[in-house]
């Protein structure tokens, strides 16, 4: 980190207690912690944000087309699809 800003946080006191037990079974602080759950939730939203942004420029005519094509090479050794296996097992 090139710049650290201090933040004071204020957590209802049984969020705090868990932060508290689970960052000392993480072996972190509970700094790092906090830290680390806001950079996980900022990535999770800037995926989320990545991907619909992705399938707005999507050309699904486009793709239908090209899976509806003839042709193409047989699989090479070794890329066949898995058996399937029967569900519940």
């Amino acid at each position: 980190m090139t710049e650290t800003k201090t933040y004071p946080l204020r957590l209802p006191r049984s969020l705090k207690e868990a932060v508290e037990r689970l960052s000392k079974e993480d072996g972190t602080s509970i700094n790092q912690f906090v830290a680390t759950a806001v950079a996980e939730k900022v990535a999770a939203l800037r995926t989320a944000t990545y991907f619909a942004e992705r399938r707005a420029r999507a050309d699904f005519k486009a793709f239908d087309r090209i899976m509806k094509r003839r042709g193409g090479e047989k699989p090479r050794p070794g890329d066949e699809l898995p058996a399937r296996r029967p569900r519940g097992r």
